[in-house]
């Protein structure tokens, strides 16, 4: 390849990350589909020169991130439909601890973060169940536990689990292709992995680094990260091995204060925790009350909680390749990951009761509350609650692939590839992955938050005699043990042909078929225990279990921190020696110390996808200008079967004049639904150069996503309690059809030298088949009504038509005793209620009407959306002087805006993930010394929506890096991840809602990194 010496073959990968790839293969992006399954092989490599023009002496070597970045512009420039990559050069450059952390800086692109790494990501507004993430081409299974409050059912792909020091190339599609997987609205990012052959020889690099979080609450802030690749070619360079492996280590903490909400109401509204209405007496201390058409929220409940968090992220994978000969390769790969999370979380909080309250509140149509008290009497028990909590599981991700590559005659190349991969999520501890146990202090005479800073402030009184810090009047209160399961297991086989045509207008033609087989499981169990009252008297639990804990440094620096009325300090416990305690005495898990909650929901869903497609690559001149025509199809078919376990109904009884009830056996038995749909999946993608380095882009596709797998459940349940009329229940629909868009991008690029360009972009999607739930009304579990039958017809005839209920049910417990249970006194007699009727059970029997529910379902509704924005990039190297900018920002807009102003009892539509967001880099790459400052930066956006809305505001992030190569190989470099210490808040309707505030901090390193 032009321009690379034995010194840039060492420096391939050279930045801030803790170990970088040598002598990984560079990336095109304009490859032929059958290149991109499970093995990029030398004919991916672009043959494009490094230097800044031709020379006839040495060459003149460009590496780092000049080069990564030259890199960067020959994918855009010759990639066909609107795509973007990163090289691992480029991926080493930045501060990054996941594949995540990366790819933000990508035009379009951004990022969510959990406990302050990056985890899941966005692309042109849609979030991460929008995006289609593969590995080398193949489909990868994801897994996660959600929130541990229910069964997880998310088809998210979380990139937390991905360190990015493995990876060779981050590919994201932008716009469809016919030989890209389905499944991806917002995007498809294809995530690729180094094979040996690709650059023969015996190189590899090995780094280590120590990372210092300034988050850490308590001792050991300082982690190990190190990890190595080697790989080595023999026997001709026709045998390659490859082995990559990597530790990370992080300690943090995340603190955050937290509030929960009633709904939205009218000011008008009369509900349990609205606000007093002119006319009561309680309307005298709110100021500022909302008007009748102003809608508000008041808090629920609201806390400060402290998470100390230790992660261990393990990664890595083994290369086998062969080539017997030169037009056939072989390669085997198993590729493996491994992410372990435990979080320890101590908390102080306090609940309302929206009796006696006095709050003021802002100007409507959506007011918020600036503060909010209640009172409460002395023999009411208002506690203040210390609670403590364990979260702990692991994300095991395994891959087994192999792929046949062969280059026939005549210009065609065939691919078999074929792999089994598992994605897998559990707890790691004996209690599960979710545990809360809660304790508490009797005795809150009054207690307030107050909203009119950044930070929640939270405050309290006691009636006097109660001191919140006397140990030995701390209760243990309730608790819940919570067991989330998910694996996603998936086995594909895929066929791939290219043909290189080379006609004046045939250039190629790309096609094949690819068969998945995606098998899921989803299982949640819960233990609960609501004695919130409390379970025991304190002198049950000994003192030396609690150890005080302050709480207004956790929050340095935020605007409120140091309000004199905020909560000073709390207790925090030892929580396994709290858990084994509280069973013992209460029998919390049944007295065994077993928490491991059995599963009481268990979903299985397969589906099996048939997907056949052609792409027809063509070149020719427009105007005497070089064009090229993409057109293809994708079609894909798919089977859904799914089945969840359920509590089985043994039949009816009616209770009461007007209370009915199913029984249950206590049995479960699994029900299950089917489904199928089609989709044809067009794709047309259009570029030329109308001047010399001036490229114009249209393109022209169909793209889908999957159901989330709750809404696909084969689960049916129905609720206990029915009416004479009927009853409701729930189920899943493994008949819903994908979300399916059709999406335009225009774009018009400039190249105005080797390592910069200005670009312009236009994209408009218009989304349909969007879920919402509808009413089915059916019989379900051969269920029948008591009340509807022959038994109360005969009573009807007896009595006459306007006879009673209680007088008909006397009838049936006379006439019709074998199916019936009446309460009996002492004497044997009937017991009767105080208008003189009978009480007891009648139940259903066969012959009487079946009972008619209303089934809860999801469907597809007619309901539509529409998005379009506008994406800019520059990319400028200030001459020879080593410094150089990227700079790119993304508009997004959509038709489907959530309206604040409207009270929860509205239902609305709305576009969640929508929001601008841009980049700002600068980096100097000099001499062996490298340097990068970059800034990230996303707009409010609308994370979530259902009867309220939920916001996260506005933030950005800087990440700073620079390194020094002292020697050939050896390597000094140093990183700080969000250098300025950017905090984190989000609300409802109004900002005053805030629904939590983290601070943030930042997070160093320094290594060394060592290449041979």
């Amino acid at each position: 390849m032009r321009g690379f010496t034995a010194r840039s073959l060492s420096r391939l990968v050279i930045g801030t990350s803790a170990l970088a790839l040598v002598g990984l293969p560079g990336m095109a992006v304009a490859q032929d589909a059958a290149a991109t399954l499970g093995n990029p092989g030398s004919s991916d490599i672009q043959d494009t020169p490094t230097t800044s023009e031709p020379t006839t002496g040495d060459d003149i070597v460009v590496t780092g991130i000049r080069a990564s970045l030259r890199e960067s512009v020959d994918i855009k420039r010759d990639g066909q439909g609107i795509v973007d990559a990163i090289s691992a050069e480029d991926i080493g450059k930045f501060p990054d601890t996941n594949l995540a952390e990366s790819l933000q800086r990508i035009t379009g692109v951004s990022i969510d973060r959990s406990n302050g790494e990056g985890s899941f990501v966005t692309v042109r507004g849609f979030g991460p169940e929008f995006n289609m993430v593969t590995l080398n081409g193949r489909q990868m299974p994801t897994s996660s536990l959600g929130d541990g409050l229910s069964a997880p059912s998310s088809r998210s792909f979380d990139f937390a689990n991905l360190a990015s020091e493995g990876i060779s190339a981050v590919e994201v599609y932008k716009t469809g292709r016919a030989a890209v997987p389905s499944g991806g609205i917002g995007s498809s990012i294809n995530i690729r992995t180094p094979r040996p052959l690709d650059k023969p020889g015996f190189r590899g690099s090995v780094a280590a680094k120590g990372v210092l979080d300034t988050s850490r609450n308590g001792k050991d802030p300082i982690t190990p990260e190190v990890s190595g690749i080697i790989s080595s070619t023999f026997a001709d360079n026709r045998i390659g091995v490859l082995l990559t492996g990597i530790y990370q280590r992080r300690k943090a903490s995340v603190n955050n204060a937290s509030v929960g909400y009633r709904d939205g109401y009218l000011g008008s509204e009369n509900n349990w925790g609205s606000l007093a209405q002119p006319g009561d007496p309680r309307a005298a201390n709110i100021t500022n009350r909302p008007d009748a058409t102003d809608v508000y929220e008041v808090p629920q409940n609201a806390g400060y909680d402290f998470t100390d968090i230790d992660r261990e992220r393990i990664n890595g994978q083994l290369v086998l390749q062969f080539r017997p000969v030169d037009d056939l390769t072989a390669t085997v790969d198993y590729t493996y990951s491994r992410n372990d999370i435990e979080g320890r979380n101590s908390s102080v909080g306090i609940w309302f009761n929206h009796n006696d309250t006095s709050s003021a509140w802002t100007d409507g149509p959506v007011a918020g509350p600036v503060f909010y008290t209640e009172r409460f009497g002395a023999n009411e028990g208002k506690d203040l609650a210390y609670s403590g909590a364990l979260t702990a599981s692991r994300s095991e991700n395994k891959s087994l692939g192999g792929n046949l590559t062969w280059n026939a005659p005549g210009g065609v190349t065939m691919t078999l590839d074929a792999h089994h991969s598992t994605a897998e999520s559990k707890p790691t501890n004996r209690y599960g992955n979710s545990v809360s146990v809660g304790n508490a202090v009797f005795g809150i005479q009054n207690q307030t938050i107050n909203f009119e800073n950044y930070l929640p402030v939270l405050s309290y009184n006691m009636y006097p005699g109660i001191d919140p810090l006397n140990v030995s009047l701390i209760t243990p209160t309730g608790n819940a043990f919570r067991n989330s399961y998910f694996k996603d297991r998936i086995n594909q086989v895929q066929l791939a042909g290219h043909y290189d045509h080379d006609g004046a207008f045939l250039d190629s033609i790309d096609f094949g078929v690819s068969y998945v087989n995606n098998k899921v499981r989803s299982a949640y169990g819960v233990i609960q225990n609501d004695t919130w009252g409390g379970a025991g008297p304190a002198s049950d639990i000994p003192d030396d279990i609690f150890h005080l804990a302050n709480v207004p440094d956790k929050f340095d620096g935020l605007g409120g921190a140091n309000d004199p009325t905020i909560i000073k300090q709390f207790y925090t416990f030892d929580f396994e020696r709290m858990v084994e305690l509280i069973d013992r005495l209460y029998k919390t898990c049944g007295g065994d110390n077993d928490c491991r909650a059995p599963f009481t929901t268990d979903r299985r869903t397969t589906e099996k996808t048939l997907s056949p497609f052609i792409q027809i690559n063509n070149k020719f001149d427009l105007f005497s200008r070089p064009a090229h025509l993409i057109a293809g199809v994708r079609y894909d078919q798919t089977l859904v079967n799914s089945s969840a376990l359920v509590p089985v109904p043994s039949g009816t009884r009616w209770v009461s004049q007007n209370e009915f009830g199913v029984i249950y056996s206590g049995a479960s038995a699994f029900t299950r639904f089917k489904g199928e749909y089609q989709n044809w999946l067009p794709a047309f993608d259009f570029d030329m150069q109308p001047i010399e380095n001036v490229k114009l882009r249209a393109s022209y596709s169909h793209t889908i996503t999957r159901a989330d797998y709750a809404s696909l459940q084969g689960g049916r349940t129905i609720d206990q309690l029915f009416r004479v009329g009927g009853g409701t229940g729930q189920q899943g629909n493994p008949g819903l059809i994908p979300y399916k868009s059709k999406n335009i991008d225009l774009s018009a690029e400039w190249y105005y030298s080797r390592e910069s360009y200005i670009s312009v972009g236009y994209f408009h999607k218009n989304v349909e088949n969007f879920i919402s739930s509808t009413q089915v009304n059916t019989p379900a579990f051969d269920l029948t009504n008591p009340a509807s039958g022959p038994r109360y017809r005969a009573a009807v005839a007896a009595l006459g038509a306007n006879a009673s209920g209680g007088a008909i049910r006397d009838y049936i417990f006379t006439n019709f005793p074998t199916t019936t249970r009446p309460n009996l006194n002492a004497a044997g007699g009937f017991v009767r209620d105080a208008t003189g009727f009978i009480t007891g059970d009648i139940f259903g029997v066969a012959g009487d009407d079946p009972v008619n529910f209303q089934i809860g379902t999801p469907v597809n509704s007619d309901q539509t959306g529409k998005i379009e924005g506008f994406e800019f990039a520059i990319q400028h190297q200030f001459w020879d002087t080593g410094f150089g900018t990227i700079l790119n920002y993304t508009i997004v807009n959509g038709d489907a805006r959530y309206n604040n102003a409207l009270p929860s009892s509205v239902t609305q539509f709305a576009l969640v993930g929508l929001s601008d967001s841009a980049n700002a880099v600068g980096y100097y790459d000099k001499n062996g010394i490298q340097a990068r400052v970059a800034y990230n930066w996303r707009a409010k956006f609308l994370s979530g929506t259902g009867l309220n809305p939920f916001y996260v505001q506005a933030y950005g992030q800087v990440d700073a890096s620079a390194s020094y190569e002292f020697t050939k190989g050896l390597t000094a470099f140093v990183e700080a991840i969000n250098l300025t210490g950017s905090s984190r808040r989000g609300h409802r309707r109004s900002e005053n809602n805030v629904t939590f505030v983290q601070p943030g901090y930042a997070r160093y390193s320094a290594g060394m990194r060592f290449s041979f």
